[in-house]
């Protein structure tokens, strides 16, 4: 329901803030108070074609926001998740719409910016405005089949079309693109062949390139090993004879000292004359360094020979990782994809391939399955299109039954199954239903917005939503002057069915009859005032007391008497 109607610088108001509550709402006053512009205020929130002439002079721009109620299953919230808005569940909907003084304007739900569009079609879901001379919500025919649907047809079988209806064209999806891959494949048979020949011949395998570097490493690191211990044995054993090598070197050096030490018998004789000569002490501790330098030499060419033999070297399976693992990211890189993909491309290819080989066969299983399919939506159709013209006759019985009392007994409410060609079926079936009006006998039945005046347009609609009652998302049902045109009894049984509607959802009613007016649970009135020399337009909602003087002021006219305060006490009892 609207629970909140803000108005700031619109036409003759410049500050206006309006609760509204459950029930049927009368807003009353006198011609030329404003009550069309109250409406134009809240035709800008729900979407309306805006204009610069909306904004009181002076001000630089129009500001409407509306605040709606709705349950936590309401719709709207569907409608807001598809377009990645979001709603705070249990929180009012706030619709927002701004004018500037060069005609363009902003939109907001919820503080977010949206385009009118949009809007309009949240609004939409929240509210309907039916009035003199532009309607809404049920005079657009694309409303009409969710709404006969509501009214008397079982989901179940709207549903089994909808399931059927994407079989169908899941079927249709599945057909089409076999029919392009077999047509493209066909194209491009001789180098699918080659490709596939090509790319089979190289084999690729999963995750091969990661095991095929790893393995390129490691021989690449045993290499460098293996050539530097050899680098290392051939500084110690050198081929070269002119360059003889440490061992050599260490050889001739022990020789040469040799040669400053005396032979063994006079060295003993040396070690007990009281004064030896020092260098040849020296000269020995050299000779022993050399000696150990030769050993410690030794050691080391037989653990670099003992190395030499433990490396595990082979060239040739280094350059064949290379020659693979470079031929399949050359390949990779022609048909413009990874190495870690191409398995997944060859399959590809070869499935098209197969595809081109196989094609007729597949083709006529898959146009199997679409006529299969498409039997099977046209009868769960059929099923749904008996439903909805049984639904139809009741909806025309029970909308017609109402007519009578609201003085349209010579009309002729239709609700007409318009059959759609195959091209236009749908998840929704076989149909489009148009709901069509005869206002006088001998007429033919035509849209509704076209063949009735809007007085008669309005009761029509008041008709068909006592109809489908409770049938709708909408929550809030706005009149313009519905009475027009008519009075006494006719009003009174307007006034009943408004405020019957009103338990099933919010309703309100500009009107200038009093019966209308004394059937409603709240009274707003809108006034004009003149202040400073500008006039403005106001809105407040009435006391019980203050009811009965407005609704005998609608009586009476300018003069209000004793008798029209009597008799707008009567109606408001009536009411009770």
């Amino acid at each position: 329901m609207l629970s909140f109607l803000s108005i700031r610088d619109v036409v003759l108001i410049e500050a206006l803030d309006l609760p509204f509550h459950p029930g049927l709402t009368a807003l009353t006053g006198e011609t030329g108070a404003g009550k069309s512009i109250l409406l134009d205020s809240l035709g800008l929130a729900l979407g309306e074609r805006a204009n610069a002439g909306l904004i009181r002079s002076g001000a630089s721009e129009a500001r409407v926001t509306a605040s709606f109620e709705v349950t936590m299953d309401h719709k709207v919230y569907t409608l807001l998740t598809e377009q990645g808005l979001t709603a705070e569940p249990g929180e009012p909907i706030v619709l927002r719409r701004t004018v500037t003084a060069d005609g363009r304007s902003r939109a907001w739900v919820c503080d977010q910016p949206i385009g009118v569009g949009l809007l309009r079609t949240i609004a939409g879901s929240l509210a309907e405005v039916q009035g003199q001379h532009e309607q809404m919500g049920l005079a657009d025919s694309a409303t009409h089949r969710d709404l006969l649907d509501a009214f008397g047809v079982p989901p179940r079988l709207r549903d089994d079309v909808a399931r059927k209806f994407a079989e169908w064209r899941k079927a249709r999806q599945a057909l089409d693109s076999a029919q392009r891959d077999i047509a493209e494949a066909a194209r491009e048979e001789e180098w699918l062949r080659h490709a596939v020949d090509e790319l089979g011949a190289l084999a690729p395998q999963p995750d091969e390139e990661v095991q095929l570097a790893a393995q390129r490493l490691a021989l690449q690191r045993g290499e460098r090993r293996a050539e530097a211990v050899a680098a290392a044995l051939a500084e110690l054993t050198p081929r070269d004879r002119r360059n003889a090598g440490p061992s050599a070197a260490l050889r001739a050096a022990s020789r040469a000292l040799q040669k400053l030490l005396p032979p063994p018998a006079a060295a003993s004789e040396a070690d007990s004359a009281a004064e030896a000569e020092p260098h040849q002490a020296l000269a020995q501790e050299a000779l022993d360094a050399l000696d150990a330098a030769g050993a410690a030499l030794s050691d080391a060419e037989g653990l670099l020979t003992r190395l030499v033999a433990d490396q595990d070297v082979q060239p040739r399976l280094l350059e064949e990782t290379e020659e693979r693992l470079f031929a399949l990211r050359a390949a990779a890189r022609k048909h413009e994809t990874t190495v870690a993909d191409l398995p997944a491309y060859l399959d590809n290819l070869r499935a098209r391939l197969l595809a081109l080989e196989t094609g007729t066969a597949r083709i006529e299983a898959l146009e199997e399955a679409l006529t299969e399919t498409r039997l099977a939506f046209s009868t769960a159709g059929a099923a749904l299109t008996e439903a909805r013209t049984r639904a139809a006759r009741k909806l025309e019985t029970a909308v017609v039954t109402e007519l009578k009392p609201l003085r349209l007994e010579r009309a002729r409410f239709v609700v007409e199954l318009q059959p759609m060609p195959p091209e236009q079926w749908s998840a929704a079936g076989l149909e489009q239903v148009v709901f069509l009006l005869a206002a006088n006998p001998g007429q033919p039945p035509g849209p509704l917005g076209k063949v009735a005046s809007g007085g008669e347009l309005s009761r029509l609609m008041l008709a068909l939503r006592l109809a489908l009652a409770g049938r709708s998302s909408i929550g809030a049902l706005v009149f313009d002057e519905i009475d027009s045109g008519v009075g006494g009894a006719t009003a009174a049984a307007i006034g009943e069915r408004l405020r019957r509607l009103a338990r099933s959802m919010q309703v309100l009613a500009v009107t200038h009859s009093p019966q209308v007016a004394a059937s409603a649970d709240h009274h707003m009135r809108i006034g004009k005032t003149v202040s400073a020399g500008r006039t403005q337009t106001s809105a407040a909602p009435l006391p019980e007391d203050a009811r009965q003087e407005e609704i005998a002021r609608m009586l009476a006219g300018d003069v209000v008497t004793d008798a029209a305060r009597a008799a707008a006490a009567s109606l408001l009892d009536a009411r009770n």
